[in-house]
C-alpha cells in the first residue's frame, strides 16, 4: 500500500487486517504513522476512562434506579460586572464528552464546541441569568440560592436527584447534595459549568462592544488593571456591581443607581 493510502486507512476505522499489514510494514514512514495512530488509540482510551470516572456519582444514583440527575453550577460569582448566570443540566446513562471537565481548566474553544454538544446529547437544560439589580440587592450568595432553586424547578424533565457545585441546597421531595469541586468530580455539574460559563463569556463579549473602555471581552467583569482605570475615569455602568468592592469605593461622588432589571430564566432543552 501507498503512504496516502495508510494514512487514510488509519484516519479512518481500520480494519483488523489493515492494521496487522500496517503493522508488519517495515518502512519509516509507515512505521512513524503506525506508532502515531497507536498513541491517538492511548489517548483515546484515556480519555474514556477519565470520563467513566467523571461519571461516578451520576452512576452511583443510575444503579439505585433513579434516571434523571441533574448537575447544577454557576458563572460569575466573583467579577465587577455583568451577570451571574447558573445552569442546570440532565445528562443520559450513554452520553460520553470527550474533554468535558471544569470549566475554568477546558479551553475556550472546547468549551464551545462542548456547548453545543451537551445541548445536543442532554436530556435537558436550563439557565437562570441573574441581574445585577438582584445580585446587588439580595447579595450574590442568596442571588446564586435562588437561581439554583429556580433552574431545577424549571428543567423539562424532572431531575430525582441534584448534584450542586458547592451550594448546600435544599428543595422540597427533591434529594440535593453539595459537593465541593463539583465541577471537577462530577460530569452533570462539569456540563452544566460549561453552559453558564459559554454563555456568560458570550454576554460580556456583547457588553464589551457597548462598553469597549471597560474590556469586557478580555476581563469578562473581573478587576483587571484596564477595568478598574476604566471605573476610576468613568465610573460604573449600570451593568457594574455597586455592592461589591473596589466599585463601591472607586464610585464618582457616590454614584449608586443601578438598573431594575431582572433575570432571565431560559429553557435551553
Amino acid at each position: 500500500m501507498k503512504i496516502e493510502e495508510i494514512k487514510g486507512i488509519l484516519t479512518g476505522k481500520p480494519q483488523e487486517a489493515d492494521l496487522a499489514k500496517i503493522a508488519a510494514d517495515e518502512r519509516k514512514g509507515v512505521k512513524k504513522l503506525f506508532s502515531a495512530y497507536l498513541r491517538k488509540l492511548k489517548r483515546e482510551e484515556e480519555e474514556i476512562a477519565r470520563f467513566a470516572k467523571l461519571l461516578s456519582y451520576e452512576r452511583q444514583y443510575w444503579s439505585s434506579g433513579l434516571l434523571h440527575i441533574a448537575g447544577v453550577d454557576e458563572a460569575g460569582r466573583g467579577p465587577l460586572a455583568g451577570p451571574l448566570v447558573v445552569a442546570a443540566v440532565i445528562l443520559s446513562q450513554d452520553t460520553f464528552l470527550s474533554g468535558l471537565d471544569d470549566s475554568k481548566k477546558v479551553a475556550e474553544a472546547t468549551r464551545k464546541r462542548l456547548y453545543d454538544e451537551i445541548l445536543q446529547a442532554a436530556v435537558a437544560v436550563t439557565v437562570k441569568v441573574v441581574s445585577v439589580s438582584e445580585i446587588d440587592r439580595y447579595n450574590i450568595y442568596q442571588a446564586t440560592k435562588s437561581a439554583m432553586k429556580d433552574v431545577l424547578k424549571n428543567l423539562k424533565v424532572a431531575p430525582e436527584m441534584a448534584l450542586i457545585d458547592a451550594m448546600p441546597l435544599e428543595l422540597p421531595a427533591l434529594p440535593t447534595i453539595s459537593i465541593i469541586h463539583g465541577d471537577a468530580l462530577s460530569a452533570s455539574i462539569a456540563a452544566a459549568s460549561i453552559i453558564a460559563k459559554v454563555m456568560r463569556d458570550g454576554i460580556m463579549e456583547q457588553l464589551s462592544d457597548a462598553y469597549p473602555a471597560y474590556d469586557f471581552a478580555a476581563n469578562k467583569g473581573y478587576g483587571s488593571p484596564k477595568h478598574l482605570e476604566a471605573i476610576r475615569k468613568h465610573g460604573a455602568t449600570i451593568w457594574h456591581r455597586h455592592t461589591y468592592e473596589p466599585v463601591k469605593s472607586l464610585l464618582k461622588g457616590g454614584q449608586t443607581a443601578y438598573s431594575e432589571e431582572t433575570g432571565s430564566l431560559i429553557v435551553l432543552k
